[in-house]
């Protein structure tokens, strides 16, 4: 790849990463940015996680600092998306056509209706740190992992309304454990995706050096601002993405 190119992956990356962080949706920018590179689907998709991995050690390490962190349960739900993650990664790497864009739409107006409908939950950092429903949370968060390996964009908006209505969550303890879990999964999908194509590694650290710096700062927004706020980017980025997804 050309310098310019990744240069410009990185400006791309930090938006992404903020946008992860805060909600979802990223990789629907770093992704199609790649694309339009002319790098195959399936690599694309591969090399994305390079820069998700940087992401989310960034915003791990941030909400950490801040005084967010609950590593029991942390580890037990990343255990439960890792086993999902191998099977959708290995399916990830044979995605391909405009079957992703159609299923990722379908998938995002779900996620929208279910965090509409749902009860408002205070952004108050010392309600709801107990989690309702583990093994429910649990049997979810393999589901969620699958959908992570298999494709990556738009992981975030499957794993806020499990953290958030199954779990009961208020949305800075969601984002939290959702960086924490998408790190852990990430490791075990890159290894697979790693060892059945050639990723661009180079892209990969360009865009990992823009996510970084994106969530980072989309982990101090969310601690910072609250539920509101992150309800009005999440409601946003959705509808934007459907519209795009769906019409163009």
């Amino acid at each position: 790849m050309e310098l310019w190119q990744i240069f410009l992956l990185m400006a791309v990356g930090v938006c992404a990463g903020w946008l992860n962080v805060m909600a979802g949706g990223g990789s629907l920018l770093t992704v199609p940015v790649m694309l339009f590179m002319d790098i195959p689907a399936p690599v694309a998709n591969g090399t994305n996680r390079i820069a998700i991995l940087a992401q989310n050690i960034t915003a791990v390490y941030a909400f950490f600092r801040n005084g967010f962190s609950d590593f029991k349960l942390s580890l037990s739900l990343s255990f439960a998306a890792s086993i999902g993650a191998v099977g959708g990664a290995f399916l990830g790497v044979e995605l391909d056509g405009i079957w992703f864009d159609r299923i990722l739409a379908i998938v995002m107006i779900l996620v929208m209706i279910v965090m509409a409908t749902g009860k408002k939950i205070s952004h108050n950092t010392n309600e709801n740190s107990q989690p309702k429903n583990l093994l429910l949370g649990h049997i979810c968060m393999i589901g969620a992992g699958f959908w992570g390996g298999f494709i990556q964009v738009g992981v975030g908006f499957v794993l806020m309304p499990i953290l958030h209505r199954v779990m009961g969550f208020n949305l800075v303890r969601v984002n939290m454990y959702k960086v924490f879990i998408v790190l852990s999964y990430t490791i075990v999908a890159l290894s697979i995706f790693a060892t059945q194509l050639q990723l661009l590694w180079w892209a990969g650290l360009g865009l990992a050096l823009g996510n970084s710096i994106g969530g980072w700062y989309g982990a101090h927004t969310t601690i910072h601002k609250g539920e509101s706020w992150i309800k009005a980017v999440m409601y946003i980025t959705l509808s934007c993405f459907i519209i795009k997804l769906l019409f163009f």
